[in-house]
Order: C-alpha cells, then sequence, then structure tokens
C-alpha cells in the first residue's frame, strides 16, 4: 500500500511524497518517470514482445514525441540487460521467460529508466533462495556503483541485512522501527 501510494496508484490518505524537494503529484508524467522507476508485482503480459523490447520501454520518458530511441538510448538498453545478467534472455519472448528472468528483466527496464529513485515492490517473488540472494546482490551492487536510492518492501525479513542500508519495519498500521 505504501508502495503504491508512493507511486500513486492509490489515492494517498494524507501526507505527501517529495522527490528532490519537489511534491510528486505536482509533476508532469515525464517528470515523475524520470524522477521514480517502479517494478510492482502485478503481471505483465505483452504480446509478442522481446525482453530487450521490454527493457527499451524504460526510455520513453527520454523520447521525442514519436518514441524514437538514439544510439545512445539503445547503449543504456544493453548495459541495463547487462546489470542484470540477462544477456541471454535479451531476444527471447518476454512470456516464454520464467517468473525469475521476468523480474530481472523488469529491473532491467526499471535500470534503464535512469530515475533517481527506484522502488520495488517484493522483487524476491516467484523466486527460489539462489535467485532472491543473486538478485538482491546486483541490486546492492547497482545501487552503490550509481549512488542510487533505492525503495524495497519485503516480507522476508531474513533478506533484509544482506541488502539495505536502511530499514523500516512497518506493523498493520504505524511504522515500528526505523534504522
Amino acid at each position: 500500500t505504501i508502495i503504491k501510494t508512493i507511486i500513486e496508484h492509490i489515492k494517498s490518505l494524507g501526507g505527501k511524497v517529495y522527490v528532490d524537494k519537489e511534491e510528486f503529484h505536482k509533476l508532469s508524467n515525464i517528470e515523475k518517470a524520470k524522477k521514480i522507476s517502479a517494478v510492482l508485482t502485478d503481471r505483465v503480459r505483452p504480446a509478442m514482445m522481446t525482453a530487450r523490447e521490454i527493457v527499451s520501454t524504460g526510455r520513453y520518458p527520454y523520447t521525442n514525441f514519436l518514441g524514437k530511441l538514439e544510439d545512445k538510448d539503445y547503449e543504456i538498453i544493453e548495459k541495463s540487460i547487462e546489470v542484470v545478467g540477462g544477456q541471454a534472455l535479451a531476444d527471447k519472448e518476454f512470456n516464454s521467460l520464467s517468473d525469475g528472468e521476468k523480474q530481472r528483466i523488469m529491473i532491467a527496464r526499471a535500470i534503464c529508466q535512469e530515475s533517481d529513485v527506484m522502488i520495488l515492490d517484493e522483487p524476491t517473488s516467484f523466486l527460489d533462495v539462489r535467485y532472491k540472494i543473486e538478485l538482491l546482490s546486483i541490486l546492492k551492487k547497482f545501487a552503490k556503483q550509481y549512488e542510487k536510492i533505492i525503495i524495497i518492501s519485503l516480507h522476508e525479513v531474513d533478506l533484509i541485512p544482506k541488502l539495505a542500508d536502511r530499514v523500516l519495519l512497518i506493523t498493520r498500521d504505524k511504522a515500528y522501527k526505523y534504522g
């Protein structure tokens, strides 16, 4: 609920979200996409698109009104696929990928968006333990290397020490601990 409120998928019951000292709700959709990228738990089922084409949609906030990608965009797309180790998946049809592979491609799309903040809702859902740890390692390395803020919701408390610099524990109706 908090994640969906931050990215305006649901209406806020109170409070405000600021990004770079600006109220998020006052920004244009393109400005919002440049500030925050998100990977939600919702299933994406695009027809006949390759994994690379899915990743390329992260570049749309930077294209002209025709949505044309330039050489720089293609370089960013390939680098984003590489960050998540998705090179072998890039030309496969997205719908043919396993849940874990789809998750990696969706994270590559969020990376490709080059936003200031990346928000991931349960990114380890549908992954076995090995891939959970691998994915969290990728995210931690990415955040440090590119000085990005990554907000992740996790119910698997045992994974948090492997990833987080700061943690907010939330109970049913309030913040419980932060540190």
